[in-house]
């Protein structure tokens, strides 16, 4: 992410993922469809479902003789494996729990398609923060999300405040704010998702290659502890012990506050940074169209070579090795990607193009992170390398809270060590 934030999987919810399940769910589709191959479409990510269903569809129109159903269900694609029984094709957030299925060998190779050939090589590189089944492109990245230190345009003007690209600049403008009475980074640390993806991931990815860390951390497997050459423990003690020094310049509630608090918060001026996504810029802007918003990474050295700015592959495209329509996948596969569906979806999401010919984002609250996408500088959060049934966003929150921070580190290093025995 997510990372975007959690869906609450409301009676609602689950009512129309069995409604995509039970039938066709396309806008401006008419007329008898009997002849059709019905492929199974799964896609997960709530905001767009109105979006990618038009996207079906038009893609029904055009291609007459394939019916997408559009299955919105959550939480069943395990079962759908086990039983043989998996989606024609996906469009789902990469992250952990998707890449088991691609460690496995579970999905199709697409590395011959052309639309793998137009991949850029840093978003490629993004696709090594979780194991691959050898040989084979599994998935095809379809959208990239970058989230960085959203501000207050207005804010940061009224008080004589730029853009700090060192570790010392950011936290004088913290000291600014704090002392004219602004609190300077609204927090929500009742939701622990959004201490990890901002708080923590911020951190330690301006300090710490994420990916060779993770792929360190495979290698040594059930070997990592206190003694192994690579740990939690030795890579992530110092970004968080300077994360620590940063809880000062939040607002003395951040405790008892969540997301939907904080976009609120920060639309109605009350604080002049919150760490946080294009997820939550496209809330401010529902709340208070007004509100002049920017981005930038957060500096964590002293030296503004050294800034990156927090990516996830937000949305991919992959297809199962038992999917029954492997042929009618593929050609749904590539309607999605041509450039004139797949770019304005991004424009529609604030997302970044993952292709070589993609076009730059036009958003202005999103412009700043554009050069860093650019050149490559970018990093997957430390928050998303890691197996959810390790349960480090109450880790994270924890430490927010007053826990100590070496003995969650050691119970990290421990977590891994025996999940990797068990596999």
């Amino acid at each position: 992410m997510a990372t975007q934030p959690p869906s609450t999987v409301s009676r609602r919810s689950l009512l129309a993922g069995a409604a995509g399940l039970a039938g066709l769910t396309l806008a401006g589709c008419s007329g008898s469809s009997g002849d059709a191959t019905a492929i199974r479409f799964y896609q997960t990510k709530r905001e767009v479902i109105p979006y990618i269903r038009e996207l079906l569809g038009e893609f029904h129109a055009e291609f007459p003789g394939i019916r997408p159903i559009h299955d919105t269900s959550e939480g069943t694609l395990n079962g759908q494996f086990v039983r043989s029984s998996p989606p024609d094709l996906a469009l789902q957030l990469y992250n952990y729990e998707m890449a088991r299925f691609q460690e496995r060998g579970e999905l199709s190779d697409l590395s011959d398609l052309p639309e793998a050939a137009m991949i850029t090589d840093s978003v490629k590189e993004q696709l090594d923060l979780y194991p691959s089944y050898p040989g084979r492109l599994s998935v095809l990245p379809y959208s990239m999300m970058s989230a960085a230190v959203v501000y207050n345009k207005e804010i940061f003007a009224q008080h004589g405040v730029g853009v700090p690209t060192t570790h010392s600049e950011f936290i004088a403008a913290c000291e600014t704010f704090q002392d004219a009475g602004v609190t300077p980074i609204y927090g929500t640390w009742a939701d622990p998702w959004t201490i990890a993806q901002g708080l923590v991931d911020y951190t330690v990815g301006g300090m710490v290659d994420v990916i060779g860390l993770f792929q360190q951390l495979r290698e040594l497997g059930p070997d990592v502890g206190p003694d192994s050459r690579v740990s939690f423990s030795k890579v992530l003690r110092e970004p968080l012990e300077k994360m620590l020094t940063l809880l000062p310049f939040h607002q003395g509630d951040a405790n008892g506050r969540n997301y939907g608090d904080g976009n609120n918060a920060f639309a109605n001026g009350q604080a002049a940074m919150y760490l946080q996504g294009p997820w939550a810029v496209v809330e401010i802007g529902k709340i208070n169209p007004d509100t002049q918003v920017g981005t930038f990474p957060l500096p964590m050295t002293e030296d503004p070579a050294d800034n990156k700015v927090r990516v996830n592959l937000d949305l991919a495209l992959w297809i199962p090795e038992k999917a029954k329509h492997q042929d009618e996948a593929r050609e749904l596969l590539r309607f999605l990607a041509r450039p004139e569906i797949q770019d304005p979806y991004n424009e529609h999401a604030l997302g970044f193009g993952v292709r070589k010919d993609a076009p730059p984002v036009t958003d202005e609250r999103i412009t700043q992170m554009q050069p860093y996408v650019d050149r490559g500088a970018v990093f997957q959060g430390v928050s998303q390398g890691i197996p959810t049934n390790i349960p480090f966003y109450n880790y994270c929150q924890d430490v927010v809270f007053g826990a100590d921070l070496e003995p969650m580190l050691a119970r990290l290093d421990a977590d891994w060590a025996r999940l990797a025995k068990r596999a």
